[in-house]
């Protein structure tokens, strides 16, 4: 291991991780990439950069804009995936036993940017327990340090040092203290990109696919989007791979393109994205069903309940006087 790779702090030889060897363009929502640049930005000797959170659902780019932002500033990019197991000591220093019975400390993608003032992406951060964030506190506000208790040193980062958090908006997550959400500032929510930008999305990954059926992929997600039903480009691109590997499979006894498409759209995304309006139409009743009682019998008598008086009656507040 050479000497860049090693930093020494306090006599504790720490090992540094790989940055991410990999460039990504980003495509449309070009106001998005400029306030995340906007968060990194130093304007005075005194000032400090942000630590955004980037939120939005699965599969709309939002590792994807961390990266790009880190390939405009040309600084080196480290990702850590958070997970619901995430320890302090795996987002900071991680002591590893060596052959010769000795310990080596080994510092993550965080601590490693922060030492050589890189950017760290923490993936998918609400994922991660309070505890390993409360390790993060004094990292993400003016003091920009860390406490690593396994190898005993502090850690300070350097002035380069940035750091953003993507968040997915589902369900298989935790709830973010308030004392970290107030760190991490501001809030850059990714919407659904338009059809020319979905379109160039697309051809941007899968530049070898027909266009018909490309075009078959951005109008089945732009209908998606339009029913609030939550598909992203991510989803596309699986799709139309999957169609296109079926289709190359069957080149001596070749399916029919509408086969094509309904096998492909059924074994990725479930037979109910077959139609999509009668799908937005059923999860419409499902969250009517899971919505609060609103009228005022609904409080005291269950829908069966003769004694339970129409919706339409109105009580004079008399009636409840002593």
């Amino acid at each position: 291991m050479t000497e860049t790779n090693e930093r020494i702090i306090n006599g504790i030889k720490l090992h540094l991780s790989e940055p991410v060897d990999s460039e990504h363009v980003w495509i449309g929502q070009s106001e998005i990439l400029e306030q995340l640049l906007a968060c990194w930005l130093v304007v005075d000797e005194k000032d400090q950069p942000l630590s955004p959170r980037i939120v939005g659902l699965p599969g709309m780019g939002k590792t994807t804009l961390a990266m790009a932002g880190a390939g405009e500033r040309k600084q080196n990019l480290h990702i850590f995936q958070c997970t619901a197991d995430t320890r302090p000591e795996d987002l900071l220093v991680t002591p590893v036993l060596a052959g010769d019975g000795k310990i080596s400390y080994h510092a993550s993608a965080l601590v490693t940017a922060m030492l050589t003032g890189g950017v760290c992406v923490l993936d998918e951060g609400n994922r991660m327990n309070e505890k390993s964030w409360a390790s993060l506190a004094p990292l993400l506000d003016h003091r920009r340090y860390v406490e690593s208790i396994i190898a005993g040193i502090t850690i300070h980062a350097e002035r380069d040092f940035r750091c953003c958090v993507t968040m997915n908006q589902d369900e298989s997550t935790f709830e973010i203290p308030d004392y970290i959400l107030s760190r991490l500032q501001p809030t850059l929510a990714l919407s659904y990109p338009t059809r020319a930008d979905e379109l160039s999305i697309i051809n941007y990954h899968l530049p070898f696919a027909d266009a018909e059926m490309m075009e078959l992929t951005v109008d089945f997600l732009q209908q998606a989007h339009s029913l609030n039903l939550d598909f992203s480009p991510r989803d596309g691109i699986n799709l139309l791979r999957y169609a296109l590997k079926r289709k190359a499979q069957r080149a001596e006894h070749p399916l029919a393109k509408d086969e094509l498409w309904r096998e492909a759209v059924m074994r990725v995304l479930g037979d109910d994205a077959l139609d999509l309006e009668d799908m937005a139409g059923k999860r419409q009743q499902v969250l009517g069903a899971e919505s609060l009682p609103h009228g005022f019998a609904d409080f005291f008598f269950g829908s069966d309940d003769p004694l339970r008086p129409d919706d339409d009656v109105e009580f004079d507040e008399e009636d409840f006087e002593d």
